[in-house]
């Protein structure tokens, strides 16, 4: 046998896998981590404003300490919710999702509470960190619509034949991704009469 003829099963491997298209799914499946993060990151912004705002309102004397403790509550089971990218299963995704969403609920209505406090509308602090939370949830929702986007990629690539394949070989496992709330497709119903 010729030399480079010994060689030949060394030479076709890398072959085999740049056709079969596992370096696609492995770049897909990083973009899928690398969006995650990115997730994560607005998530954090959202949770490091937390405690400004939280100062900034007990500074209203009056202020209901309730609607705070439930915030600094929600923050806390919020920031305890911890996935790991590479193996994100439908649970954890849950678990985060419900997390933040009690967070947002409890920011909500500290939100909503806030318009009774006069002294606190004027304060020029809580608006500026108010506007900052606008546009912290904006950045949330692009960066899930994001993270959505680049699952359904991942997902797609590795459904479609031969990479199939290649995907049961080496255990890319279909990614999950958020799903819409429970009631969400229900029109909100605006009653001013009230």
């Amino acid at each position: 046998m010729k030399p480079i003829f010994r060689f030949f099963p060394l030479l076709a491997l890398p072959l085999f896998f740049s056709s079969c298209g596992y370096n696609r799914l492995v770049q897909k499946d990083e973009a899928c981590v690398a969006q995650w993060a990115q997730v994560e990151n607005v998530y954090q912004r959202r949770s490091d404003l937390i405690p400004n705002i939280v100062a900034t309102v007990k500074g209203e004397a009056n202020f209901e300490q309730e609607t705070l403790t439930k915030v600094i509550e929600a923050r806390a089971s919020a920031t305890q919710v911890k996935i790991d990218p590479s193996n994100m299963t439908e649970e954890d995704l849950k678990r985060f999702d419900e997390a933040q969403n009690t967070l947002g609920g409890a920011l909500s209505r500290l939100l909503m509470v806030s318009e009774n406090y006069p002294n606190l509308q004027a304060n020029q602090a809580f608006r500026d960190l108010r506007v900052e939370l606008e546009g912290s949830e904006n950045r949330i929702a692009v960066e899930r619509k994001k993270f959505i986007e680049a699952v359904q990629d991942y997902n797609t690539f590795r459904r479609k034949f031969p990479y199939n394949i290649t995907a049961s070989l080496f255990g890319f496992e279909k990614r999950p991704t958020f799903e819409a709330r429970p009631g969400s497709e229900e029109v909100p119903q605006v009653d001013f009469s009230k």
